[in-house]
C-alpha cells in the first residue's frame, strides 16, 4: 500500500520530524484561500498522486501570490500529469498540497528500507538529495551511506552519529535535528510496518532548519489488518480498479502492457507461464494467480477481469490440479464460457489430479473458443498463433 505525500508529512510530523506548515485542498479557489491562510510568502503547489516525475512533467510549481497559486491549481486538477512513470496516458490529479516554500542551502537523502539479503532494516543517507537514488547509485555508489538497524535495539545512537556525519552536517545543533529526523524516520518505518520510508529531500534552510519537505511511504499489505491508521488512509481512486476488484474475490491480479491475458493458480507458475510467454514472442497482458482452489464463481470473475482489458485477444489458461481438482476447474471453465460468452481464443493447458476427465468434458462441450493444449509449451505456442 502506498500513502500519498501530505499523508506521509502527517505520519512523519506526529513522530517529531520538523515538516513546513501546509494544506491539502480539492478546487482552485481552495488553494487560493490556503495561500491566504499561510501566510504572504511564496508557496510551493504539489499535486498528490501516486508517481514521481512531477516537477519535470509542471506539476509542481512555486507561486508567489494567491492568484499564482489560483492559477497552477487549476493547470493541475484540469490536466493529466504524463512523466515516465505514468505512460502516455498520464493520471489525474484530485488534490493538492499546498505549503510554505523554504530557502534552501542544502539537500540530502534519507530513507529506511528492507535489506532481503541481511533480512533487517537499512537506513541510507546521501549528501544528493533532491535527485532519484538510482540515480545516484548507478553514478556513484560510494555517495550512499547505510547502517543497519538492530531487530530488538533498534538504530543505536552511535548509528544514528555516524549517518548525521555522513550527511556532512558539522553544525552541533543542526546535526541535533537531522538526528532527530532520522529516529523518527526509524520510528515511522517500524511502527507502521513500512517496506519503504524516505525523504527526499531532507533540506538545510539558509537559516539553518533541518526540514523533510518531501516523503515516499510504502507498506506490508500483509499487515494492515493490524494498522488501522493506514487503512483510514487507503485511496481507492489511484488504485487500479480491477486490482481492486480482484481483492474482492481473493485473487491476486497485477495489470501489465501486453495482449495475452493469464489465468494460473500459484504465484511461482504465474511467473512460469508469463516467461514462456514471452519465449514464444507473446506478450502478457496480466498476472493473475486464482489460488490454489479454483471456485466456478472465482473463474468467472477472473475472466470478467481479464477481457475487460480491451488489449487482450487471447488468454491462456494454466493449472495444475493439486488441491484444486482439475475436472472441478473444468467445469468451471465452461461455465465461465457460457456465461461471459468468450470471443477471443482461450487456451487451457490443465495437469494434475482427474486431468483425464477434464480433457474428457472440455471436448465435450465443444465450445470452438477453448482449445486445449497438451502441456505448457503447446498452449504457449498455440496462444502466441492466435495472438499474432
Amino acid at each position: 500500500m502506498k500513502v500519498h505525500e501530505y499523508q506521509a508529512r502527517q505520519l512523519l510530523e506526529e513522530a517529531g520530524v520538523p515538516v513546513p506548515a501546509s494544506k491539502i485542498i480539492e478546487t482552485a479557489d481552495a488553494a487560493a484561500q490556503a495561500h491566504k491562510a499561510l501566510g504572504d510568502g511564496t508557496m510551493v503547489v504539489k499535486a498528490q498522486v501516486f508517481a514521481g516525475g512531477r516537477g519535470k512533467a509542471g506539476f509542481v510549481k512555486l507561486c508567489k501570490t494567491s492568484d499564482e497559486t489560483r492559477e497552477a491549481a487549476e493547470f493541475m486538477l484540469s490536466n493529466r500529469m504524463i512523466s515516465k512513470q505514468t505512460g502516455a496516458e498520464g493520471i489525474a490529479v484530485k488534490k493538492l498540497l499546498i505549503a510554505e516554500a523554504v530557502d534552501i542551502e542544502s539537500e540530502y537523502y534519507v530513507a529506511v528500507v528492507l535489506d532481503r539479503a541481511k533480512r533487517r532494516a537499512v537506513v541510507m543517507v546521501s549528501k544528493e538529495g533532491g535527485v532519484e537514488i538510482e540515480e545516484v547509485a548507478s553514478r556513484s555508489p560510494d555517495a550512499i551511506y547505510k547502517e543497519w538497524i538492530h531487530p530488538h535495539l533498534g538504530l543505536l545512537n552511535f548509528k544514528t552519529d555516524r549517518l548525521v556525519a555522513a550527511l556532512g552536517i558539522t553544525d552541533k545543533a543542526q546535526a541535533r535535528q537531522a538526528g532527530v529526523v532520522i529516529k523518527g524516520l526509524v520510528t515511522v518505518f517500524l511502527k507502521y510496518d513500512c517496506s519503504l520510508a524516505e525523504i527526499n529531500p531532507l533540506v538545510q534552510t539558509k537559516d539553518g532548519q533541518i526540514l523533510a519537505i518531501d516523503a515516499k511511504m510504502n507498506f506490508d499489505d500483509s499487515a494492515l489488518f493490524r494498522q488501522p491508521v493506514l487503512q483510514e488512509m487507503f485511496d481507492p481512486s489511484e488504485e487500479d480498479a480491477n486490482e481492486l476488484r480482484a481483492q474482492e474475490h481473493d485473487l491476486s491480479y497485477i495489470a501489465l502492457d501486453g495482449n495475452i491475458g493469464c489465468l494460473v493458480n500459484g504465484a511461482g507458475l504465474a511467473m512460469a507461464t508469463m516467461d514462456i510467454i514471452k519465449l514464444y514472442g507473446g506478450d502478457p497482458a496480466n498476472f493473475l494467480d486464482v489460488g490454489g482452489s479454483v471456485t466456478t464463481e472465482g473463474a468467472i470473475e477472473a475472466f470478467r477481469i481479464i477481457l475487460s482489458d480491451s488489449k487482450v485477444r487471447g488468454v491462456l489458461v494454466n493449472i495444475f490440479g493439486g488441491i484444486a481438482k482439475c475436472d472441478v476447474i473444468a467445469e468451471a471453465l465452461i461455465a465461465a464460457a457460457k456465461e461471459i460468452g468468450f470471443e477471443i481464443p482461450v487456451v487451457v493447458r490443465l495437469e494434475g489430479t482427474n486431468v483425464e476427465r477434464a480433457r474428457m468434458l472440455l471436448k465435450e462441450a465443444s465450445i470452438p473458443q477453448l482449445i486445449t493444449a497438451d502441456d505448457l509449451t503447446d498452449a504457449a505456442k498455440k496462444v502466441c498463433a492466435k495472438v499474432a
